[in-house]
């Protein structure tokens, strides 16, 4: 049978379209019974007309078929239809299958591979898999038995926020287990799952003992060691991995082709040393690939890189040449026939994008580069002097690494720029630097790992030595990390509206983030916490195409509204910051200060009644508090802002105020109305009293609304009397994220989250 047409001897590429065809067909309307229905009768067709065009169809309709039973029937979306969209007890029993995450306070993170589940004193058996979350000890293979709460995984509330439920999805994990107590929960037995992958994380717990051997008072920069060797980045500092990111050699961090092929080419070099034939040398150094992928996670990039050099090596067996082309068409088509969904992970398509324009754009461009530097081809070598001879040779090189720097720039700027909203012009030059040096760690930290065992005085020199390489791309990366216009956030085309103000409330529960824009200027009311900036605020912001802040305005001590300022100042560094001038109630206020003044950052004290120009068509006006007012508590002497936009639109920023400091407002005799007030809540619950609103008038209210503490949260009563005062109410446990645009006569409220 002819598999091709025009390409005879790449197979595999026909093949890949067809694959790529059919799971974009599903994608789009997915119909299991029709695919099965149609991939028999392809196959039918294939096997007697014997022609590429019904092999092709085949392939289609098959994979056509298998898409669609893994969007409509797989264990995990059949158990969501059961489950359905609200809230259920349970308790599950089931073997964890990814490595648990431990989360700041202690809840450990991990997928659920069940065994059975029981709502409602019904126990039936099931072989979907849950995303769980519970604070106990638990490691991969690890069989317990949990007592939760089971709800859809949530998606994302804010614009640019990392969205874990189609994340999930694509792994067929639509619920999530939360388990509130460590008393709901216990571990029945140890040692279970695959114990291939058991061994591997068994393996990668030993390598990252070994590679840190000698070099445990430098976590960084072993830290940095591991994930170029082992693809592990859980211990990587964030300001580091940024500066690899913005400087496009965050793939270093991702064991790829580099890594596999190092791998490859050491154990045939082994296998040569010891004379072993080459079939048996292709017998042990492809399983040994596909272990080396197990152990770096099976992340795509492993997983393609060592299909392609298995497609490579089995060309051996079989005395036939391999063309790339070929290889990463059959990757492709293996992978995609494992699971369908891989189509759609960022992982996936970056992978292959950069791989086919590195095979497609390389050698063009190398032959670009050298044209530069070749002497008359009409001169005869000998007559060149040493010196050109070099520098020919130099160049060479030079080119050959540019080249596929620059290929490889071309076929990610496509992706990097949706999934990232970044572009890094400076990756070109970096890469040429880092990926050499990047190379020797590598191969340096393999050779730690073959001596360990017999000779580790050897493996410490060896990680010296890698410790040395590391420091040198970790300075190299932060001084083009550095470099001017070295890298740019850029915010991805929309259709304009014509607002001339945009005003985003991030939903943070009891934190707080308020974006203003106008025009070009940008600034920021509070950061969220700590670690509400590293999971919302940050990724906004880059969404946004923000690079710097204009200027931030902090309104109170409490660490849920000021907690990621210090990140906030060191990655967007505000022209001005403009701080409350109560007194100091909170550590994480002092903190910052303490941090701000290391830093040679001055900070603009501001209370009732200053101004500040945002820009030339917004004031902020600071209503509360007034000089040398000072309360029991932070909530009390938070700074009341209202910002007037174009002389027209007012809207009051109320932080977490709440009813003693509506009297002061009130009593003052300060103009309150609004059209917008957004509100936070006060520690005691109560804000946001019937007399205050009476004078400030508002015509909608967006109301942060979190889950816990408990008696912060919005009460019931208090939002029918909102309602039917005719005042519109966003709660954002509901909404979600809200954005406001204001217009020459006219301004609209949108939240995040539609009803």
């Amino acid at each position: 049978m002819t598999l091709s047409i025009g390409w005879s001897r790449q197979p595999f590429v026909g093949l890949c379209l067809a694959t790529l065809l059919g799971i974009s067909i599903a994608e789009a309307a997915p119909h299991p019974l029709l695919g099965v229905a149609v991939a028999l009768a392809t196959a039918l067709f294939a096997l007697l007309k014997r022609s590429a065009w019904a092999t092709y169809g085949f392939v289609v309709a098959g994979f056509f078929a298998l898409h669609s039973m893994r969007q409509t029937e797989a264990p995990g979306v059949r158990l969501a239809r059961e489950l359905g969209p609200h809230p259920l007890a349970v308790t599950a029993l089931g073997v964890i299958t990814s490595e648990p995450k431990i989360g700041a306070r202690g809840m450990a993170s991990f997928h659920l591979a069940l065994r059975w589940i029981e709502r409602d004193g019904k126990r039936e058996s099931s072989s979907a898999t849950i995303f769980a979350r519970w604070r106990g000890e638990v490691r991969f293979g690890d069989e317990v038995q949990l007592f939760g709460i089971a709800e859809p995984v949530e998606g994302p509330r804010n614009p640019g926020e990392f969205n874990m439920r189609a994340y999930l999805a694509r792994r067929d994990i639509c619920h999530a287990l939360v388990v509130r107590h460590p008393e709901n929960g216990r571990i029945l037995s140890r040692g279970g799952g695959s114990r291939i992958m058991r061994a591997a994380q068994a393996s990668r717990n030993w390598m990252q003992a070994a590679l840190a051997l000698g070099l445990e008072d430098s976590p960084d920069l072993n830290s940095l060691i591991s994930g170029m060797v082992l693809g592990v980045r859980d211990e990587t500092p964030d300001e580091i991995e940024e500066q690899f990111q913005q400087t496009g050699t965050l793939h270093l961090f991702a064991v790829s082709g580099l890594n596999v092929a190092i791998v490859a080419q050491l154990l045939w070099t082994i296998a040569s040393a010891l004379r072993m034939p080459r079939k048996l040398a292709v017998g042990v150094i492809i399983p040994a690939l596909f272990f080396y992928a197990a152990v770096t996670g099976l992340n795509t990039s492993s997983l393609r890189a060592a299909v392609m050099a298995a497609v490579l090596l089995a060309g051996f067996l079989f005395d036939r040449k391999v063309l790339a082309v070929n290889s990463v068409a059959a990757a492709g088509v293996l992978i995609l026939g494992y699971n369908t969904n891989q189509l759609f992970s960022t992982g996936f398509q970056l992978s292959f994008a950069v791989v086919i324009a590195i095979v497609f754009l390389a050698d063009p461009l190398f032959r670009f580069f050298v044209r530069w530097s070749e002497a008359d081809p009409f001169l005869p070598e000998s007559l060149l002097s040493p010196v050109r001879r070099m520098g020919q040779r130099s160049w060479q090189v030079v080119a050959l690494g540019a080249s596929v720097s620059l290929a490889a720039w071309i076929g990610s700027l496509p992706l990097i720029l949706p999934y990232f909203y970044l572009i890094t012009p400076i990756s070109l030059f970096a890469n040429l630097v880092v990926v050499p040096l990047a190379f020797f760690v590598l191969a340096v930290g393999l050779m730690s790992l073959l001596v360990i065992s017999f000779l580790p005085w050897l493996a410490i020199i060896f990680n010296n030595a890698n410790w040395t390489l590391a420091a040198t791309i970790l300075g190299a990366v932060g001084l083009f990390a550095r470099a001017p216009a070295g890298h740019f956030y850029l915010e991805l085309p929309r259709w304009p509206t014509g607002a001339r103000t945009d005003i985003t409330a991030l939903d943070l529960g009891d934190g707080a983030a308020v974006h203003v824009r106008d025009r070009r200027v940008d600034w920021l009311v509070d950061t969220g916490g700590e670690s509400d900036f590293k999971r919302v605020v940050r990724g906004y912001l880059r969404s946004r195409g923000i690079n710097y802040l204009d200027g931030l305005i902090l309104t109170h001590g409490d660490s849920r509204h000021l907690g990621g300022a210090s990140a906030l100042v060191r990655i967007f560094r505000p022209r001005e910051i403009i701080d409350t001038a109560g007194p100091d109630r909170s550590r994480a206020h002092r903190d910052l200060i303490a941090w701000l003044q290391e830093q040679n950052l001055r900070r603009r004290l501001s209370g009732s009644p200053d101004k500040v120009e945002v820009s030339r068509r917004v004031t902020a006006r600071v209503l509360f508090p007034p000089p040398s007012h000072a309360a029991s508590n932070a909530d009390d002497q938070a700074m009341v802002v209202q910002l007037v936009i174009a002389e027209r639109w007012r809207v009051l920023l109320m932080s977490d105020s709440g009813e003693a400091t509506e009297r002061m407002l009130l009593q003052s005799g300060a103009d309150l109305s609004s059209h917008i007030m957004i509100k936070g809540q006060h520690h005691s619950g109560n804000s946001g009293s019937a007399e205050f609103l009476k004078r400030v008038r508002p015509e909608a209210i967006i109301a942060a609304a979190p889950e816990f503490p408990e008696n912060e949260r919005i009460k019931e009563e208090w939002a029918e009397a909102v309602n039917a005062s005719g005042i519109k109410l966003f709660r954002q446990d509901r909404t979600g994220a809200v954005a406001l645009r204001f217009f020459r006569d006219r301004w609209e409220a949108f939240p995040y989250l539609r009803p």
